[in-house]
């Protein structure tokens, strides 16, 4: 599975956020809540329409969002 298989963007959708392909929850959705400590359970729970694969796919994305820019932390 690669994260663009699950993962698209629209400008008719959302403005163009990214969200997860069939649904209209935004990937940020997903992220916001794993950092917030809620099992992948608990968000399959709360959003059954979530592909399977989605918390991989978004993580993925993460990372690869992560590899490709440069955000100032402070020291």
């Amino acid at each position: 599975m690669r994260w663009q298989d699950l993962i698209v963007s629209t400008p008719d959708t959302l403005h163009g956020a990214p969200r997860f392909r069939g649904t209209r929850i935004p990937v940020t959705v997903v992220l916001d809540n794993l950092a917030a400590g809620v099992s992948k359970e608990d968000l399959y729970d709360n959003y059954p329409t979530l592909p399977e694969d989605a918390v991989t796919a978004a993580l993925e994305y993460a990372a690869e969002l992560a590899r490709d820019r440069i955000v100032p932390i402070p020291q």
